[in-house]
């Protein structure tokens, strides 16, 4: 069951939503809650995946749509090649300029902090309303109001019921279907649920084309890009008894290869599908001294734990944070707590044989 809390706002119709939940219930429509705005502004998170492009351009393309008198303006940083497939990405503000002062909605999507917003928090900041919509169970509710559901397969999926169905076009159908697709993992990862497939053949209806986003925007890779990943597996260790599997990547390896963080796509869940692992880390240097981290749980650790330690975010089975130091330490301090993490879960389960 999910808890509501409805609060004045701004805005019109909307409900927010804290702890789990789906829409059974719940009447907000996206349409409506932002009926008398007249300028809106979206963004998500930092170095945006699947789901944060797709939940941004699919929400662009649903309010230009059905609301045409609205100016929408997407901010983002640089977007994967592999999303070509998606239309109007010429449209996204790369540059975050812009001429209005204060827009009068900020939509958040995909983003569990302001701070993840990067260069569009100012942006946010000036906003005369702000709503963030979200499926991050680490989200720490940072706008005016809030509709999270940590229990829906993505962003996407959760957009999906704040949308009409009749009025989902083609082009809104296939950024909601390839955010579904990369925060699933191609359906595979345990938060695709009977609702998630629903709403994917939904969007198939619609005219989806599945194979093309599939293929060109998750399996298929550049020659350099599989260089790299066949770099990153011989280079993997084990620790932890062989629980836990870890790759790093430093800069200058990255410069030698002529490789940027969006060739890096796929080395995590490469790593996660080692028989025998219930932990990947992969750890990549960003500048000197500074590196992401990317964690996959496959048992019960809890990576967006640790994650948020570290000042990071994310889901009980996908999580990164930022950290700084050496390599050595970077490793080490992550490593511990998963270790820790382990170690009280195999307590939990002596408590439960011996009872």
């Amino acid at each position: 069951m999910y808890k509501k809390v409805a609060r004045n706002s701004g805005v019109s119709g909307l409900i927010c939503i804290y702890g789990k939940g789906r829409k059974e219930g719940v009447t907000m429509k996206l349409l409506e809650a932002i009926k008398d705005v007249k300028t809106i502004a979206i963004s998500g998170h930092v170095r945006p995946d699947g789901d944060c492009v797709g939940s941004c351009m699919a929400t662009y393309h649903y309010i230009k749509e059905n609301l045409p008198e609205v100016q929408v303006d997407v901010f983002l940083e640089s977007v994967a090649s592999s999303f070509g497939m998606l239309a109007n990405l010429d449209q996204i503000h790369m540059d975050y300029r812009t001429d209005i002062k204060s827009y009068d909605l900020f939509l958040s999507l995909d983003c569990g902090s302001a701070d993840r917003l990067g260069n569009a928090q100012p942006i946010f900041e000036q906003a005369k309303e702000t709503i963030c919509i979200d499926h991050h169970i680490s989200n720490t509710k940072f706008a005016k109001e809030n509709y999270i559901f940590p229990d829906a397969s993505s962003t996407c999926e959760v957009l999906y019921g704040l949308f009409d169905e009749e009025k989902i076009s083609l082009q809104t159908a296939q950024a909601l279907y390839l955010g579904i697709v990369h925060d699933t993992g191609v359906f595979k990862h345990s938060n695709t649920s009977e609702k998630t497939m629903m709403i994917a053949g939904k969007l198939l209806s619609k005219g989806v084309s599945s194979a093309q986003i599939i293929d060109e925007s998750f399996y298929q890779k550049t020659y350099l890009q599989n260089q790299i990943l066949g770099r990153c597996l011989l280079e993997s260790f084990l620790v932890l008894d062989g629980k836990c599997i870890i790759s790093t990547l430093n800069k200058k390896t990255m410069d030698f290869y002529e490789v940027t963080s969006e060739d890096l796509d796929g080395v995590i869940d490469q790593l996660r599908v080692t028989k025998g692992v219930e932990v990947a880390v992969f750890i990549y240097e960003t500048l000197p001294q500074e590196y992401k981290v990317s964690m996959r749980a496959n048992g019960n650790v809890d990576v967006s734990k640790i994650a948020v330690y570290f000042g990071g975010g994310g889901h009980v089975k996908a999580a990164g944070c930022s950290l700084k130091g050496v390599m050595h330490d970077v490793i080490n301090n992550i490593v511990r707590h998963i270790d820790i993490q382990l170690k009280n879960l195999e307590t939990e389960e002596a408590l439960l044989e011996n009872k």
